[in-house]
C-alpha cells in the first residue's frame, strides 16, 4: 500500500530544491562574508542564517498558496510567472552572473561586509530562502492540494532535508572551497543552471496548458 503517495514527483521536489537552493553556490558568498572569523562563529552563523531561512521558506511553503488565492491569482497565470521567474535564475546560473534574483548584487555584497551579523542578508535571503525557492514551493504545494496533507507534509519534509544539506555545505564550506575551487564551483552551477532553465519552460507550458484547457472548458 502506498498510501497515495507519488515517490517519483517527491523525487522531483527534491532535486528541484536542491538545484534551486543550490548550496554549493552559496559556500563562496559564505566564505567571503566570514573571512577571518573563527570556527566558532562561522558555525554560529551558518546555523542561524539556516534556521531563519527555513522559517522564512516553511512558512511561505504552508501560507503562500492562500495568498495567492487570496488575491484571485489563477494557477495558469502563477504557473507562467513562476516559470519565468525560475528561468531568469536559471539564466544567472549558466552565466555565473549576479542579477539580485537567486544572489545579491555588488552594492547588497559591500552593504552586507558592513554589518556584524550577516544570518539575515545576504546568507538567509536571498542566498538561501530566494525567490525561486519560495516560488517553486508554491508550485509543488499547489500542485499536490488535490492529494492531501499527506503528499504535502512529505514536500516539507523533503524541504527539511534539503535545508539540513545546505547547512552541512557550510559547515564543510573551507573543505568543498579547497576540493572544487571557484571552476569547480561554477561549474555545478552551469550544471544546474540549464536543468532549471529546463524546468522553468516546462512550468510555463503546464501553465499555458491550464489556460487554453480552461476556455475550452468554459
Amino acid at each position: 500500500m502506498d498510501f497515495g503517495v507519488n515517490f517519483s514527483y517527491l523525487l522531483k521536489v527534491f532535486g528541484s530544491l536542491v538545484i534551486i537552493i543550490d548550496p554549493v553556490a552559496v559556500v563562496p558568498m559564505f566564505l567571503l562574508l566570514t573571512k577571518g572569523d573563527t570556527p566558532e562563529h562561522k558555525k554560529s552563523v551558518a546555523l542561524r542564517s539556516t534556521f531563519i531561512a527555513s522559517g522564512v521558506l516553511f512558512l511561505f511553503a504552508i501560507l503562500g498558496d492562500g495568498l495567492l488565492k487570496a488575491l484571485d491569482i489563477s494557477e495558469p497565470a502563477f504557473r507562467i510567472a513562476g516559470g519565468l521567474l525560475l528561468l531568469f535564475a536559471a539564466i544567472d546560473m549558466v552565466v555565473v552572473k549576479d542579477s539580485g534574483i537567486r544572489s545579491t548584487t555588488q552594492d547588497e555584497n559591500k552593504e552586507a561586509v558592513k554589518k556584524p551579523d550577516i544570518s539575515v542578508f545576504p546568507l538567509a535571503i536571498p542566498l538561501i530562502a530566494g525567490p525561486g525557492a519560495m516560488t517553486a514551493l508554491v508550485m509543488h504545494m499547489r500542485a499536490e492540494e488535490s492529494a492531501g496533507f499527506l503528499m504535502q507534509g512529505l514536500i516539507l519534509v523533503i524541504l527539511f532535508l534539503v535545508l539540513a544539506f545546505n547547512y552541512i555545505c557550510l559547515l564543510c564550506a573551507d573543505r568543498l572551497a579547497k576540493i572544487l575551487g571557484v571552476t569547480g564551483t561554477n561549474v555545478i552551477t552551469r550544471v544546474f543552471g540549464i536543468i532549471l532553465a529546463a524546468m522553468a519552460i516546462q512550468f510555463m507550458l503546464n501553465g499555458t496548458a491550464l489556460f487554453i484547457n480552461s476556455f475550452k472548458g468554459a
